[in-house]
């Protein structure tokens, strides 16, 4: 029975080799697939598409189908982050990818969810104020991560720009901690079936009179940070703007201000 055992077990030398063989192979596809990223870039030019290269929508269900992948051994937060390093690798060898991190009262957090969300390769910033943030957020290729805070009501700023939109929300797993910050950029937001919804109210109503409004309308709605005379809510779902559902919701000054998937692991 004991040398049954000893003869099933392999030796740590033959662990080392498989280990040193899987890398050599993990390097050679990992190298092939950045390579493609400039035959990415050829074809988009060639389509006439010279806009900003992220497509949030599409990195989330590139993870989605990545996490319901069967796995033996590697866990949720493994596959994100080097998904989330090959993704943004990509993405900056097409263009001049870039971030903008306003962290408010703690910026080395807003650093650390900054990296975990949008990898090493973009290159990043510290902005003095929110405002500074957005800036960034309006240049070619970048994007902008701001708190979720309620000293600082910078998402009220984007009701009077549209071409600014909300569209992730970090850290993208429950496990990595409660959502603390938004990443806005001039992007295009999309559906991608578990999503939520930012969306501003300057209603004087309590909180739940503005819930319960919403939810007549079968909306679940979710307050995460107010100041100034406005309110941010989470909205359970993907909303357009025009959204009829939304068309009697309390305020005098309200509005869709972006969309970002669910956290992964809720």
């Amino acid at each position: 029975m004991g040398s049954d055992t000893t003869a099933a077990t392999p030796s740590l030398e033959e662990v080392r080799w498989r280990l040193d063989a899987i890398d050599t192979e993990l390097l050679k596809l990992l190298d092939e697939r950045a390579s493609l990223a400039g035959a990415v870039a050829a074809a988009k030019r060639a389509s006439g598409d010279t806009g900003f290269g992220l497509r949030p929508g599409r990195e989330a269900h590139i993870v989605r189908k990545l996490l319901e992948t069967p796995r033996k051994g590697a866990s949720d937060a493994l596959v994100i982050r080097i998904w989330r390093e090959i993704m943004a690798d990509n993405l900056a060898r097409q263009g001049p990818y870039h971030l903008g991190v306003f962290g408010g009262r703690d910026p080395a957090r807003a650093v650390e969810l900054t990296r975990l969300r949008f990898g090493t390769a973009p290159r990043l910033s510290i902005a003095a104020t929110a405002q500074d943030a957005l800036a960034i957020a309006r240049s070619p290729w970048g994007v902008g991560v701001l708190p979720l805070a309620s000293d600082t009501p910078w998402w009220g700023r984007l009701l009077a720009e549209p071409k600014l939109k909300v569209f992730a929300a970090l850290p993208c797993l429950a496990s990595w901690g409660p959502q603390a910050a938004l990443a806005v950029a001039e992007v295009e937001v999309e559906p991608t079936g578990h999503d939520q919804t930012f969306w501003v109210t300057d209603s004087t109503k309590s909180v739940s009179a503005i819930v319960e409004t919403l939810s007549q309308t079968d909306v679940a709605a979710e307050l995460i940070a107010e100041a100034g005379g406005l309110r941010l809510f989470s909205l359970s779902g993907f909303f357009q703007p025009d959204d009829p559902r939304l068309a009697r919701a309390p305020g005098a000054l309200t509005g869709v201000i972006g969309a970002a998937p669910e956290q992964f692991d809720v």
